[in-house]
């Protein structure tokens, strides 16, 4: 039997325990898939790459997907700042080049939660507004406000610690942002009974650890090298922690539950507070 066709997991992709590198790469090109833009082709032992994943394995990959959306803004930075182009201009082509890769869904959801949970109202109130396409105040000053922050945040550690302390920062807050994130569909049940957070549904604790190793263990391979020292990467981890467990406790108190939208925008403030530790503790 194909491993694409083992009826054990969703979508008929669980794989035997001799195909787990196999396993890792379906699921990382899955990753991609859902979390991005970039082109990613069948692969060979693949029976449909349109099927839908299981979600919860799939998030194991997830640090590594959110490391290769962030690198082609990762080479531009290189490249901009090797080319003599100042700090700020060159995270800003950065971020955009990152956007343009992840396609704007994390940032989507930070739009429609600042719309949401600026509203006054009650819970279904809010879960309508969250729903709406259209953007309002709130959401165009918060996503206003997170890009400015990305890019300057970027731009300063470009600055005080180089073009590869810049681009290091930039894969490994993208990939541990996508991973911290989710600890809210761990915790928190989703706060509609349709969409995308209630189509994945929860995901298993065990699979958000071994993301999370595979996350802290990037960061220290990626940071160290270039320049970071621990105290920084370890004010990163619990900075992005906190923001997480705040958004956790908003959600909790305001929507009753998680939805797509609200673990699009903790990924974002938790990628700024993770650069923030970052820049605060960038050696003298």
């Amino acid at each position: 039997m194909d491993e694409g066709d083992s009826p054990r997991a969703a979508g008929n992709e669980a794989l035997p325990r001799k195909s787990r590198l196999r396993v890792a790469v379906l699921d990382l090109a899955r990753a991609l898939r859902f979390f991005s833009r970039l082109p990613v082709p069948a692969l060979p032992f693949e029976r449909d790459p349109h099927d839908m994943p299981d979600f919860s394995r799939m998030t194991r990959m997830l640090p590594l997907a959110g490391a290769l959306i962030a690198l082609p803004g990762a080479l531009v930075l290189l490249v901009a700042l090797a080319l003599g182009l100042p700090p700020l201009p060159a995270a800003t082509l950065a971020v955009a080049i990152t956007l343009i890769a992840s396609g704007g869904l994390h940032e989507d959801g930070l739009a429609d939660c600042c719309d949401a949970l600026g509203a006054r109202g009650d819970r279904d109130r809010r879960l309508a507004i969250m729903k709406d396409s259209t953007i309002g105040s709130f959401g165009a000053a918060g996503l206003i406000l997170a890009l400015i922050m990305r890019v300057s945040l970027i731009a300063g550690i470009a600055e005080l610690a180089g073009a590869g302390a810049a681009a290091a920062a930039l894969i490994t807050t993208a990939g541990l942002s996508r991973w911290i994130a989710l600890w809210l569909m761990v915790r928190l049940p989703p706060a509609r009974t349709s969409g995308a957070s209630a189509s994945a549904g929860r995901i298993r604790a065990r699979d958000f650890v071994i993301a999370g190793v595979i996350a802290v263990a990037l960061a220290f391979l990626l940071l160290l090298p270039a320049g970071h020292g621990l105290l920084a990467i370890l004010l990163m981890l619990l900075l992005a922690g906190a923001i997480v467990l705040l958004c956790l406790g908003l959600a909790r108190r305001l929507i009753g539950g998680q939805t797509g939208d609200v673990i699009g925008a903790t990924q974002q403030l938790s990628e700024i507070a993770a650069l923030t530790g970052l820049l605060i503790l960038i050696p003298a």
